[in-house]
C-alpha cells in the first residue's frame, strides 16, 4: 500500500473548513448566513500597492529575485525594525517570505527537532500546532488565562521540562484579542534566557490595537540573539492573497529560514515585493484609518455580545472577540452549530484553537456594520 509519511500523518486541514461547509449547505437552501468566522480584513487592498505591483509587471521586474528579498524591500524592512519595533536588526537578520505562515513554518523547522517541548501559549492560532507536529516537536500548553491570574513565570516555571527548547508568543492575540504588556513580555523574556530558550513571536496583527502598545519582544535588551520574530503585510496592508511576510532571526535561524525558503519555494514572487515596499513606503493614513473602522466594530460587537448575556472582554488587539458561552453550553462546537443552524450566524468554536479555548467561540469583526448589527439581532431571537 502507498502512504503519507508518518509526520504527515498527523497534519490535519483546518477546522474551519468544516464551517464554512455548512454555510455553503445553508445558503443552497436560501438563507442569508451573517459571517463572522473569517480571518482577514474586510478592506480592500489599497491602490498605490496594486498599482506597484502592476508597475512592476510593466517594468519587467518579473524573473528570480535575490532569495532573501529584493534590496530596497530589506532596506525599508530594516528601517522599519529598527525606528517601529525597536529591533536592533541588521540587514543580515532579515529574510522575506512568503507570508506569515512561510516565516512561521521556517522558524519551527529552523529551531526544533524532534522530541523537543515547544511551550505554546494556549489558546493558540490552529495551524501552530500543526507546523509543531510535523517537525515532530512535542506541544505543551500554559494556559494564558492562568498566567494573567497567576503571573508569567509560575505558569511557564510549571511547564518547563527538560526538554523545552522554545516559546511561542502570539501578540497581539489570535484568537482572544489579547495583548501581552511590556511587563508579561519582559517576564518571557527573561523566563528564556534564564532557561536558554528560544522565542518564537508572531507579531501578524502589530499594526491593530486598541490603545494600548504593541511591543516587540526582540527589542529587549540580550533578546534579539534568541528570538524570531514573524510579520506579514496580510493584515496591516488587506494582503492576505499576496501572500507576503518578512522575519527577523539571529544566528543560526536566519540561515535556517534562508535554507528553507530556498528549497521550498525559491523566494518570493517578484511583482508581489515591489507592492509590499510600495505598502511600506508610501505616505498615507491608512493604518490609523483602519483602526478607527476595527475600533468601530469592535465596540459595536462587544457591546452588543455583553448585552445578549455573553461574557466577553473588550480585545486590545487583532479583529477577534472570544466571549465565554458557559451561561448557555459548555460545548462550543454544539453552540457554533445552534447559532449557525437557527440564527444563522456562523462562527468557530472555542475548541478549534485548542482545549484552553473550549466554552469560547470566536468572532471577527473584520466585516461590515450592517452584519453586525443584523447578526447581533438575529442572535437576539434565540438567545
Amino acid at each position: 500500500m502507498l502512504e503519507l509519511s508518518e509526520r504527515v500523518k498527523a497534519v490535519g486541514f483546518s477546522e474551519i473548513v468544516k464551517i464554512r461547509n455548512q454555510i455553503m449547505e445553508l445558503r443552497a437552501k436560501g438563507a442569508k448566513i451573517f459571517q463572522f468566522e473569517g480571518g482577514e480584513p474586510f478592506l480592500t487592498t489599497p491602490e498605490y500597492v496594486k498599482e506597484a505591483c502592476w508597475k512592476a509587471i510593466q517594468n519587467n521586474y518579473t524573473r528570480y529575485a535575490p532569495s532573501s528579498g529584493i534590496p530596497d524591500l530589506i532596506d525599508s524592512i530594516l528601517k522599519k525594525v529598527n525606528e517601529s519595533n525597536h529591533i536592533p536588526a541588521a540587514k543580515e537578520n532579515i529574510i522575506v517570505v512568503n507570508g506569515g505562515a512561510q516565516g512561521l513554518f521556517g522558524s519551527f523547522q529552523s529551531s526544533i527537532n524532534p522530541g523537543d517541548d515547544v511551550i505554546v501559549l494556549s489558546p493558540y492560532w490552529t495551524p501552530i500546532r500543526d507546523i509543531i507536529q510535523l517537525c515532530q516537536g512535542n506541544i505543551v500548553l500554559a494556559n494564558i488565562w492562568s498566567m494573567f491570574a497567576e503571573g508569567v513565570k509560575p505558569v511557564l516555571q510549571q511547564v518547563l521540562t527538560p526538554k523545552t527548547k522554545l516559546i511561542y508568543v502570539n501578540s497581539p492575540h489570535n484568537p482572544a484579542g489579547f495583548m501581552y504588556e511590556r511587563s508579561h513580555l519582559q517576564e518571557i523574556a527573561d523566563f528564556a534566557k534564564e532557561n536558554n530558550l528560544i522565542i518564537i513571536s508572531d507579531e501578524a496583527y502589530e499594526h491593530i490595537t486598541y490603545d494600548t502598545e504593541h511591543v516587540s519582544i526582540a527589542s529587549f535588551p540580550g533578546m534579539l540573539e534568541r528570538t524570531i520574530t514573524v510579520f506579514t503585510f496580510s493584515k496591516s496592508y488587506a494582503m492576505t492573497g499576496w501572500r507576503i511576510g518578512y522575519t527577523i532571526a539571529p544566528e543560526p535561524y536566519i540561515t535556517g529560514l534562508r535554507k528553507i525558503t530556498l528549497t521550498s519555494s525559491n523566494g518570493v514572487n517578484t511583482p508581489t515585493q515591489w507592492a509590499a515596499l510600495a505598502a511600506m513606503t508610501t505616505q498615507s493614513d491608512l493604518l490609523e484609518k483602519n483602526v478607527l473602522e476595527y475600533k468601530k466594530r469592535r465596540d459595536l460587537l462587544i457591546n452588543g455580545l455583553c448585552s445578549l448575556g455573553l461574557d466577553c472582554e473588550m480585545s486590545k488587539g487583532a479583529f477577534y472577540a472570544f466571549p465565554n458561552i458557559k451561561k448557555f453550553d459548555t460545548d462550543s462546537w454544539r453552540f457554533s452549530k445552534k447559532i449557525l443552524d437557527e440564527a444563522h450566524v456562523a462562527t468557530v468554536p472555542g475548541l478549534v484553537f485548542g482545549p484552553d479555548g473550549e466554552s469560547h467561540l470566536r468572532f471577527s469583526f473584520s466585516t461590515s456594520l450592517e452584519t453586525i448589527e443584523q447578526g447581533l439581532e438575529s442572535l437576539k431571537k434565540i438567545l
